[in-house]
């Protein structure tokens, strides 16, 4: 599932390449990905709108447009975001998961694709944005200025019961981190996945603070990481796959000591770390 860098990764691109357009008609291949209006509904209300902003919150991106509405996609699993221009448009470029297709009045068209068609584009009025995602309870995002090492000692200090792996992966916790990027945060703290909060150290938890903002922020200049059907915006993959150290690495030698990478089962998800290092 594309992660927080991943979507604004999308996010970026997209606010250089859309905003100020208008959309000129939308093509619904696939009714049941268009949520809180009938497709026609959404298609009446979409077609002749302007995109005034692309923005994300959590792992949402936001499309509001200049008519009081605003798109609010959901990429799941393997949802893609792609914009082709005109000039290299063809009908071909269309795959058989491309569900929703957006004209715009350049000629250039920006592309819904969902393999697995678990993702959705829902349609809210501007001033539901706030009530939505308060029902969801989201985190703070971990990039933000306010989101301070005192703030995630706080919150930590909150959940001490807990293991900090599937804590980090936690929307309500914070917001758009998956297994990737934890997985990764603990490998570089040095910490074991399965630890409880209340065995944290400060000092560790001020390594997994630095850690994460700093792998994802490293992540988003690498436009992400693709390691199943991800790409970004200009339809390309995202090259911080080749700088990861722990995720998907069972039985290779660990990058920092050469020991063996192990994965385990950790709520439900695959959990891979190295004996070694991670204490």
């Amino acid at each position: 599932m594309p992660e927080l860098p991943e979507v604004e990764t999308v996010k970026n691109q997209l606010a250089e390449k859309i905003v100020g357009k208008k959309i000129e008609n939308v093509d619904i291949r696939l009714p049941k990905m268009v949520r809180g209006v009938t497709p026609a509904g959404f298609k009446k209300k979409v077609t002749g709108a302007k995109i005034t902003k692309v923005s994300r919150r959590a792992k949402f991106l936001i499309i509001e447009l200049n008519n009081n509405y605003a798109l609010v996609i959901h990429l799941k699993m393997t949802g893609q975001l792609i914009y082709i221009k005109k000039i290299k448009f063809q009908e071909e470029l269309l795959k058989k998961h491309s569900h929703i297709i957006y004209y715009f009045d350049d000629g250039s068209i920006f592309l819904h694709n969902d393999m697995r068609q678990f993702g959705y584009v829902r349609l809210l009025e501007k001033d539901e944005l706030g009530s939505f995602f308060t029902t969801f309870k989201i985190g703070p995002e971990p990039l933000e200025r306010s989101f301070s090492l005192n703030k995630f000692k706080t919150l930590l200090a909150t959940k001490p019961r807990l293991k900090i792996k599937p804590l980090l992966m936690d929307q309500t916790f914070l917001a758009g981190i998956g297994n990737l990027y934890a997985q990764e945060a603990c490998w570089h703290a040095k910490i074991l996945p399965n630890r409880f909060v209340k065995s944290l150290k400060e000092k560790e938890i001020e390594c997994l603070y630095t850690s994460l903002r700093n792998i994802l922020r490293e992540a988003i200049k690498c436009k992400g990481s693709t390691v199943d059907t991800y790409v970004d915006a200009n339809d390309e993959p995202g090259d911080y796959v080749k700088k990861i150290k722990v995720y998907s690495r069972e039985h290779q030698t660990c990058l920092r000591c050469g020991e063996k990478i192990i994965k385990i089962i950790l709520s439900g998800r695959g959990t891979c770390y190295c004996p070694n290092c991670q204490k």
